[in-house]
């Protein structure tokens, strides 16, 4: 088993390079760093502070969940398991979950299974929300989306059929019902499939959240916590823009979508989000809003670092937090 956690933090780091690698490709340093230094850092440090702020309130919101089993809970305790998630993710990533379940079964008596269940059901919730925010992005911004979806998208895919609009309508229409289709007639073969079944697990992950969301005790302060929450992310998001040459071209939605691309970066399975991260926020800054590579990995450098740091930050108070009251309760002893 060892061998096998070993290969996998290999690979997920060897992953991380090679984004890493196609992220800089290209770049010119001596403007790179330049970018680096024309930041206003104040903006920076408020963007910590902001992400800080949210982990503390996905720790509350987390609690509501976990005081439905029916044992008092700490707020700290809980801020000391999201921060103990995230440092462990940048050892190992989806290792974050079981830390975090761990920190907080060991300092309140509750049963490990039942606190992981109320991390599947909050991280399921998330996706729900997320895929709504996607949404809205879309329909928020359309004039820039619409634009890049028409242009980079739409008119090249005309073309390779020959410039008839009327087939690509009929091909994006006619493929997804001949799937859906397929689907249906060899449903019981799919059925056999891992990939099937952990696609079907997913989506009814995500359906039990939503319902187990709605039952939950105090769900008003959850719902609104959850508000609250992804608002403070895109905070986070917007004072990196005020940190760069970007602060005024760029507006809170714009903010917005970059918080929804940047989360699909700390989604992939690498350290921390590493390369991953850096390659999305790019590439979409570059697609969407014209930006040249270098200009696009600056602020994708400085996102990333401060999340990052913020996140190591949280995870060294835990760990100094436990390990003092720990002692202390050895003391009494």
């Amino acid at each position: 088993m060892k061998w096998k956690k070993t290969l996998k933090v290999l690979l997920f780091a060897t992953l991380a390079l090679v984004l890493l690698y196609f992220s800089f490709r290209g770049i010119h340093w001596s403007d790179f760093i330049n970018g680096l230094r024309s930041v206003d850092y104040f903006w920076i440090v408020m963007s910590i502070l902001v992400g800080a702020f949210s982990f503390y309130v996905r720790a509350a919101r987390w609690r509501i969940i976990l005081l439905g089993l029916g044992k008092p809970v700490k707020r700290i305790d809980t801020f000391n398991g999201v921060g103990m998630a995230y440092l462990t993710n940048f050892a190992l990533p989806r290792a974050g979950e079981v830390a975090r379940c761990g920190v907080v079964a060991q300092r309140t008596g509750l049963g490990f299974d039942k606190v992981l269940g109320t991390v599947v059901m909050e991280r399921t919730f998330d996706v729900l929300c997320l895929l709504i925010i996607t949404v809205a992005v879309a329909f928020l911004r359309m004039d820039v989306f619409g634009h890049f979806m028409i242009t980079r998208i739409w008119d090249p895919f005309i073309e390779r059929l020959g410039g008839s609009a009327l087939t690509a309508v009929v091909l994006v229409i006619s493929i997804p019902l001949l799937l859906i289709v397929i689907g249906y007639i060899f449903r019981k073969q799919l059925g056999k499939l891992t990939i099937t079944r952990k696609i079907c697990e997913f989506f009814a992950g995500i359906w039990k959240g939503l319902v187990q969301s709605f039952k939950m005790p105090r769900k008003g302060y959850f719902f609104f916590l959850t508000v609250l929450m992804w608002f403070l992310y895109v905070c986070t998001s917007y004072c990196t823009i005020l940190a760069t040459s970007l602060r005024g071209q760029l507006t809170l939605i714009d903010a917005l979508f970059l918080m929804v691309v940047g989360s699909f970066g700390w989604v992939v399975p690498v350290q921390g989000g590493i390369g991953a991260f850096h390659f999305i926020v790019s590439l979409a800054l570059m697609a969407v809003y014209g930006l040249t590579q270098t200009g696009g990995m600056v602020f994708a450098t400085i996102s990333h670092e401060s999340q990052a740091f913020t996140m190591l930050l949280t995870g060294l108070f835990a760990i100094i937090y436990m390990s003092v009251t720990n002692k202390t309760k050895r003391v009494k002893q």
